[in-house]
Parts: structure tokens; sequence; C-alpha cells
């Protein structure tokens, strides 16, 4: 008997979200799109929304930066030996001025962060002296300075994931100024002090800084991979995440391709022959994630074959469904199960996987075959029948909440019988294929958006504010174009590497020997 849960969850939150999956990167681009079942764009308006967030992850990398001690000697005429030692570096009262972005084509991503202000504090200890006089000393210090910050992301592929090298990293010092706490000490000392450590704290400085920020973007990057792989995970249906290709990046856009494998029951999904081209993608609008009908396909056999298709409704719930007016008439058994037999109960299950294709011209349709059983009560009769369904979905997202909109194209309705006879009845046949049309799909419909939009929300999805959002069906495809995403406080460092990885895609169709079959036409 099929489980009480209805509609099917995270495996359909790719409604407004992508993933993708691959263990290798093809080098070229265009050998890759026929592996790439989903694509996110970026372009170059968003690319300056998400660098207004920036200065937050240079700043953490500022202030997370582990200074490491310096030590060293110098021989001077007549003073001798002077060994000194810097300690204990730390930074404060830190401001970034601001931040610009461009994009290079086929490089990488240049940040130039301007007017870093920052005053680091230490300890140096020092000694000189010869055979005659030693000298030994401790005394804090203070270094005011002004840094311009430039790095140039690179994007590549590793180990299968969208991954960023920051190592090309510059810091320029406009002004660098070392205060010594107190005015014991020889001028000549303070002038080796302050040419000296100066140069060494830039290098110390310079080293640590770019290495946290690398730091800091690998870790975010995980962190936000491994949640998009918790995204679309539910029991036993999984997605492997990865690209299929390095991301291209040219003036106006940046675009990462991807391929996700679902996978069931120690099966996986593959894909060989996506139709994906750069030039079905326009850069009118900030993000775009377009995604391959041979995404949701193996996602919606893994869910019907793990029992995941099926709503139950009973009780006054049910009995009020079956208020709205229909043209046929009411059979009277029917009549009587819903308003005189106390405790009525509707189970519809998936008897058939469902098949998606998505067209220019009617959105995506949606083949499939459903077996309904009405019960009348504990000791009441039962009422089984199968509804075949051809149906066109649009889909739009306004207000956090999915919007789901369907047009039935055909339906007919096939073994319908009641429980204590052995006859077909072909005359309750129309009421039920009216039923279905009125009743059953706006209320599957309804029941989908409602559980998605509440996982999404679970998800953290409610926590972006996502402007004119558009899903637009292509032949065998969609897209999703947003014109500003705000809040991406996550994809702030490296500023695109984190939205790759947070806006992940997926696709596949393959068939097995052990069952997990995913079709490549609409049953008959």
């Amino acid at each position: 008997m099929p489980r009480d849960v209805f509609p099917p969850p995270r495996i359909l939150l790719l409604f407004l979200s992508v993933i993708g999956a691959s263990n290798a990167c093809l080098q070229d681009p265009a050998s890759a799109y026929r592996l790439t079942g989903a694509v996110c764009r970026l372009t170059y308006p968003a690319a300056v929304v998400l660098n207004e967030k920036t200065t937050k992850v240079i700043e953490a990398a500022f202030q997370h930066a582990r200074y490491p001690g310096v030590k060293g000697q110098k021989s001077l005429p007549f003073i001798g030996k002077v060994t000194y030692g810097l300690d204990n570096l730390e930074i404060h009262n830190l401001s970034i001025g601001q931040s610009a972005v461009e994009l290079l084509p086929g490089e990488g991503i240049a940040l130039d962060i301007s007017n870093v202000s920052a005053v680091f504090r230490g300890n140096i200890q020092y000694g000189y002296g010869s055979w005659l006089v030693n000298v030994a000393h401790s005394i804090d210090f203070e270094i005011e300075s002004q840094i311009d910050l430039g790095i140039k992301p690179k994007l590549y592929c590793g180990e299968g994931k969208v991954a960023a090298d920051t190592r090309d990293c510059y810091l320029n010092f406009h002004k660098l100024h070392l205060h010594l706490q107190g005015n014991k000490e020889p001028n000549w000392l303070r002038k080796l002090f302050t040419d000296f450590i100066t140069f060494t704290v830039k290098l110390a400085i310079k080293g640590q800084i770019c290495k946290e920020i690398n730091k800091v973007a690998n870790i975010l990057a995980d962190f936000i991979q491994d949640r998009a792989d918790q995204f679309l995970s539910y029991g036993d249906i999984g997605v492997d995440i990865g690209i299929t290709t390095a991301p291209v990046i040219n003036a106006n856009y940046v675009e990462s391709y991807h391929k996700g494998l679902t996978k069931y029951n120690n099966t996986s999904a593959v894909i060989s022959d996506s139709v994906f081209h750069p030039s079905q993608l326009t850069e009118d609008k900030m993000l775009y994630f377009w995604i391959s009908d041979q995404v949701f396909n193996p996602m919606v056999t893994a869910a019907h074959q793990d029992g995941l298709l099926q709503l139950n409704i009973s009780g006054a719930e049910l009995t009020d469904l079956f208020k709205t007016n229909l043209s046929s008439a009411m059979p009277e058994f029917i009549r009587e199960c819903l308003l005189e037999s106390g405790s009525p109960q509707l189970r519809v299950w998936s008897s058939s996987v469902p098949y998606v294709n998505t067209s220019t011209h009617v959105g995506t349709a949606v083949w499939g075959t459903a077996s309904g059983q009405l019960h009348c009560g504990t000791q009441g009769p039962i009422l089984s029948f199968k509804a075949h369904v051809s149906i066109d979905i649009k889909a739009s997202y306004a207000d956090k909440k999915l919007r789901l909109h369907g047009t039935p194209s055909e339906i007919f309705i096939s073994e319908a019988e009641l429980s204590g006879q052995n006859q077909s009845l072909l005359d309750v046949d129309e009421f039920l294929r009216e039923a279905v049309e009125k009743i059953g799909i706006p209320k599957v419909l309804s029941a989908l958006e409602i559980e998605i939009t509440r996982l999404l929300d679970k998800q953290g999805t409610n926590l972006f504010d996502i402007f004119n959002p558009e899903v637009l069906p292509q032949d065998v495809s969609f897209f999703f174009a947003f014109v500003h995403l705000f809040k991406c406080i996550l994809c702030s460092v490296g500023v695109f590497t984190c939205c790759f990885r947070f806006h992940l895609c997926a696709a596949g169709l393959c068939g097995d020997s052990d069952g997990f079959w995913f079709p490549s036409s609409p049953p008959d």
C-alpha cells in the first residue's frame, strides 16, 4: 500500500534549484554540451550586485588571518649584532572603501578592493651590543596602513567540481607607518626598525591575506556544495554533484555547465545527448538556469519507484472537494459513499512512471497513469479505477511561492470496478473523467505547490528576494530567468564561485537490467 506522503518531496525542488554531477571534466566546452543537463549563467550586472557583498569576505580574511612571528639579526658598524623578533601581530580598526569587478574573457575575474585602512599591532623583542655592552628590550608597536587589494580568481574544474584559484593576489601599500610605544629608543634604532620592519610586515601581510582569501573561498565553496547535495537528497534518492567542463567567462557573463546523476538503489542515471547551446540563453537578465527535461525524468522515475507519488484525502476535506459543480450526474453509490459512510477516503498513486516533455508552445507536458481507490468506510465497498492523463503544466514563482498552472489535454478512465461486482462500471467513467479533470488535477497541483514551497522555505529559499522571475519553456528544456537575486550572502566569496556552487544543476537519462528504467518516449 502506498505511503501517506504526497507530493514528492525534495526531489522536485529542482523547480527552483539547479544541480549537477560528473567525475571528470572535458577541456572543450563545446564537447561538454552534450553531457550538460543544466546551465547557470550569471551576467555582468549580477556580478556587480554580488560584488557589493565581497567587502564582507575581504574583511573576514583580514580579521581571521594569523600572521607568523618573524625573527632575524643584522650586523651594524660600531653597534655590533642586532637581533630582533616580531610577534603577536593583530589587526584593528579595519575599514574598506570600495570594490569593483571585471570579467576577463578566457581568464577569470578581476576584483579591485581600494582604500583598505587598518592598524596592525604587535610586539618587538630586540637586542644589540658587542663584547663591551649588551642591551635587550621589548617594545610594543603600531603600524598604520592604507592598502589596495587586487584579486584575480580563476575558475576551473577541480575533481569534477567548480573550484577557484585566488593565488593571483597583490597588495599595494599607499601608507605603512610604524609607531613605537615610548621614546627611550635611540633614533638610529627607530630608523632601523622603521625601514626593516615596514618591509617585513608588507611581506607578512601580503602572504597571509592572500592565503586566507583562498582558504575562505574554498571553505565556503565546500559548505555550499554540501548544502546543495543535502538540498536535493531524500531518503534513498540523491544527486551526485559536479560539472562537465570548466566555467566559461566572457565580458558579459560567467557560465557553468552541470550534469546531474540521479542515484537510487545503487543505480545512477547518465546523459549523453543534451541539446544545450549557449545561444539558447540571452543576457537581458541577471541570472539564468537552463534545465533539460532529462533532469526530471530520472528523478520522477525514482520518486515513482520509491512510492512517493501518492495522495490521501479523507473525511470532510474529501466531501468538500466533490461539492464542485460537475455536468455529469454523480452515481448513487458514490453519493452514498461520500455523504453517508461517515469516513470516506480517497487514495491515489502513480501506477506508471510519469513522462515529462517540454516544448516552446505548450510548456511542460506530463503523461502518466494514476490508480485510485475510494473507500466507503471500514466495511463499505471500494471503487477502484485508473486515470490516464496528459496535462500541460506551466510553472511560475511569485511572492516566494511556487505556482503550477495545468491544462489537461487528454484524460480517460479504465478498469473502473466496485468491490463485490465482477463487471466494469462503464456508467461511472464519464463522471470519473470529469472529476479527475476538475477536482483531481487541481487538487494535486495545489498540493504540489504547497509542499514544494514549504520544503523550499525549509531550505532557506524564502530568505532571498527574487525579482521578476520567469520560467520560459523551450523544446525539451526550459530556463529560469531572474532580474535580481538579492541577499545572496553566501555567494560573496570569490564573488562567483559560491554562486555556481549554490545554484547547481542536474540531468540524466538511462536504463539498466535491474528495472531502474528511464523512458525515452511517452507512454502509449
